[in-house]
């Protein structure tokens, strides 16, 4: 509330996105801004659940004028506040999603620019969706998470090995990888596949194991694209 403030909103304009998110009433007796109206949005946020504070936060930067110097500082002061407060999460483009550990930010970050600067839009597409499907609240998509991220990595293989055709499992040997990275990307193929992308009854894949499985298929993604652009 009070980042919102700041940019310029007003206690009855936050009740409205408020009431808007969790579709409740706004109290027709409350009609002063102080203490009534600003006592009532204090009131919804402290007992909502917590996944719509991060849609109400959303909600926020969507009302502020697109691209202005308000949302880009209401956006960069929240994720100031998640980092201070050891929050794993962070506002990008005014969504909230999945920070994790500097390596995982870093690997898929890094993956999605190197993607994108070499013309590769499918495989950086596919790596925004598993980001954002291992963002999803109150619970991750681990399942979509790691299909994304093992179709980044297939993408970038068959626009590297021409076998539009193939697995990532049958192209690994065709993207001439020094041992034992070409085995280490067969077994996470072959550890994904199992887990999650087959759909098994008895997998109990864990929001830890696909954060891992996201992360380094970003990275990956990335070496691939830089070991092409060394030696195409």
């Amino acid at each position: 509330m009070q980042l919102a403030m700041q940019a310029g909103m007003t206690y009855s304009g936050l009740r409205e996105l408020v009431c808007k998110i969790l579709l409740a009433r706004p109290d027709p007796n409350s009609w002063s801004e102080i203490p009534n109206i600003r006592e009532e949005v204090f009131w919804h946020l402290e007992n909502c659940e917590w996944f719509r504070v991060y849609d109400i936060a959303e909600a926020i930067y969507a009302d502020l004028p697109a691209n202005s110097e308000l949302a880009e500082a209401f956006s960069s002061r929240l994720n100031r506040f998640f980092r201070e407060g050891g929050i794993g999460w962070q506002m990008e483009n005014g969504e909230i999603q999945f920070r994790g550990t500097e390596s995982f930010m870093h690997a898929t970050t890094a993956a999605r620019e190197a993607l994108l600067s070499t013309g590769r839009s499918q495989a950086a597409r596919e790596m925004v969706e598993a980001v954002r499907d291992i963002s999803r609240r109150p619970e991750p998509d681990v399942t979509g998470a790691v299909h994304h991220a093992m179709a980044a990595l297939e993408a970038t293989a068959r626009d590297l090995t021409r076998q539009e055709n193939d697995t990532l499992g049958q192209m690994v040997d065709s993207l001439k990888l020094k041992p034992p990275l070409d085995t280490a990307l067969k077994k996470l193929w072959g550890y994904a596949s199992h887990e999650a992308r087959h759909g098994r009854e008895d997998s109990a894949l864990s929001a830890t194991e696909a954060e891992l499985i996201v992360g380094v298929s970003g990275a990956i993604c990335s070496y691939l694209v830089e070991a092409n652009r060394r030696h195409p």
